[in-house]
C-alpha cells in the first residue's frame, strides 16, 4: 500500500508502539467501567488513576489537578465556558491567533453579555506587548493565550504574560496542546507565575485520539459543561474512555523522556528544511520568532497552498495547508491575517510539522519534490497568462 512520508505531526501523531501495547488489554479482555464496584470496575479505576498520575508527573502537576476529557477542544471549552459561568460577565481577553476552539467559545460569550478583547500580535506572530498591556487595563476576568501556535509554531512566554495579568485578578488559561512534548512544561512553576489552567492532548504526543486533559488549579471554580454522574471531580461527567486514558498516560511518560535531545534533533531537521526552502525562493512565516522545533509554515508567491498540498500528496508527502481542525474553511488563515499577511499570500501557506519518525532523507526528498512541483506550477501559470 502506498504510504506518503508523514510531515503533518501538528495535526496528529502516529501511535507509539508502547502506547498501543498498554491499550490493547483494555480494548480486548479488560472491559470494566471505572465507576463499577466489582473487580473489573476496580481494575479500570486503578488504570485511570495510574494514568492520571503519569500525566500529572509529566507536567509537574498534582494528580487531583488533572481532569480527563475527550480532546483539546473540549478542554478549552470547559475552561472558557466553565470559568465564565462561575464569574460575573466581564472582559475575556484572548490572543488573535488562538485555535478556533478558544476563539469560538469566546465569541459565544460575547453574545451572552461578555466583552471579547482580542490581543494583537506582531508581524512575526508574537504577542504585541503594548496591546497586551492595553488589554489588561480593561481588567479582564479571563485571559487565554496559547503556549505555542499550531500553524506557525510561534512560542509565547505564558509565564510572563500570566504574571503581568495577576494584578487584574484574571484567571489565566493556556492551550498547551502543541507545546506538550516539544517544550518543557511545569504546571507548578507556571501556576506560581499566575497560570491557572493548561490544556494538553494525547494524540499530539503519539498517544490515542479521544483523550486529553485540562490541568487546572483546584482553587478555580468551573461549571461543568457535561452534566451527569459527576465523574472527574464533577467537572466532566461520562464513562471514562479507559483504553485512551491508559494510552495517554504512557504517551505522557514518553513525552517527558529525552525532551531536550528530541527537540534538538527536530530543530536540526527544521533548519535543514528551511534552508532548502529558502534556496527555492520560499518565504518562511515567523522565521524571526522563537518557534516549536518541529514547525515550518511557508509560502511561494503566486502558488496556491491547497494546490501545492494536493500535488505534494500525490508526490508522496503528507503536509497541511493550515490547521487540520479548520481545513474545511476556504478563507486564508486567521493566524497569518493577524500577523498582517496579505490574504492572497496567506492562501499560499503550507505547514510542515516534523515528528520523531522523520529522517534527513525525508527532508531531502521533500525539498526535491517541492522544487519539481513548484516549477511545474509556475510553468502552468506562465502558459495561462
Amino acid at each position: 500500500m502506498f504510504q506518503p512520508i508523514y510531515l503533518d505531526h501538528n495535526a496528529t501523531t502516529p501511535l507509539a508502539p508502547a502506547v498501543l501495547a498498554a491499550m490493547l488489554p483494555w480494548l480486548e479482555s479488560l472491559c470494566g467501567n471505572a465507576s463499577s464496584r466489582h473487580e473489573y470496575g476496580r481494575r479500570a479505576r486503578q488504570a485511570v488513576d495510574e494514568a492520571r498520575q503519569k500525566v500529572a508527573a509529566a507536567l509537574g502537576a498534582h494528580p487531583t489537578e488533572v481532569v480527563f476529557v475527550s480532546g483539546g477542544s473540549e478542554a478549552n471549552n470547559l475552561f472558557v465556558k466553565g470559568a465564565a459561568a462561575s464569574r460575573k460577565a466581564g472582559v475575556i481577553a484572548v490572543s488573535a491567533v488562538e485555535h478556533p476552539c478558544v476563539l469560538k467559545p469566546a465569541v459565544q460569550l460575547a453574545r451572552q453579555g461578555w466583552t471579547l478583547r482580542e490581543i494583537a500580535v506582531d508581524g512575526a506572530g508574537r504577542i504585541d506587548g503594548e496591546d497586551y498591556l492595553r488589554a489588561l487595563q480593561t481588567k479582564p476576568a479571563l485571559v487565554s493565550v496559547m503556549a505555542a501556535n499550531n500553524e506557525t509554531g510561534v512560542v509565547h512566554d505564558v509565564a510572563a504574560l500570566a504574571a503581568a495579568a495577576r494584578a487584574t485578578g484574571a484567571w489565566f488559561h493556556s492551550d498547551a496542546v502543541q507545546a506538550f512534548g516539544k517544550l518543557p512544561l511545569d504546571f507548578r512553576t507556571l501556576n506560581a507565575a499566575g497560570v491557572h489552567a493548561l490544556t494538553v492532548s494525547a494524540h499530539k504526543i503519539n498517544g490515542p485520539k479521544g483523550a486529553a486533559a485540562l490541568i487546572v488549579d483546584k482553587r478555580v471554580e468551573l461549571q461543568p459543561q457535561i452534566a451527569g454522574g459527576g465523574h472527574e471531580r464533577g467537572l466532566r461527567s461520562g464513562t471514562e474512555n479507559v483504553p485512551a486514558i491508559v494510552g495517554f498516560g504512557v504517551a505522557a511518560e514518553l513525552a517527558a523522556q529525552g525532551l531536550a535531545e528530541r527537540a534538538e534533533r527536530l530543530r536540526s531537521l527544521r533548519e535543514r528544511l528551511e534552508s532548502g526552502l529558502a534556496a527555492l525562493g520560499a518565504h518562511v512565516f515567523a522565521a524571526s520568532a522563537e518557534r516549536l522545533p518541529n514547525t515550518t509554515c511557508f509560502a511561494f508567491r503566486d502558488i496556491d497552498g491547497e494546490t501545492l498540498v494536493g500535488k505534494l500528496d500525490r508526490a508522496g508527502f503528507a503536509v497541511a495547508s493550515g490547521a487540520a481542525c479548520s481545513s474545511a474553511n476556504p478563507e486564508p488563515s486567521h493566524v497569518l491575517r493577524a500577523m498582517g499577511v496579505a490574504p492572497e499570500f496567506a492562501r499560499g501557506a503550507v505547514r510542515v510539522s516534523l515528528g520523531t519518525g522523520n529522517e534527513v532523507a525525508d527532508i531531502e526528498q521533500f525539498i526535491n519534490a517541492v522544487q519539481v512541483t513548484v516549477g511545474r506550477l509556475h510553468e502552468l501559470t506562465a502558459m495561462a497568462v
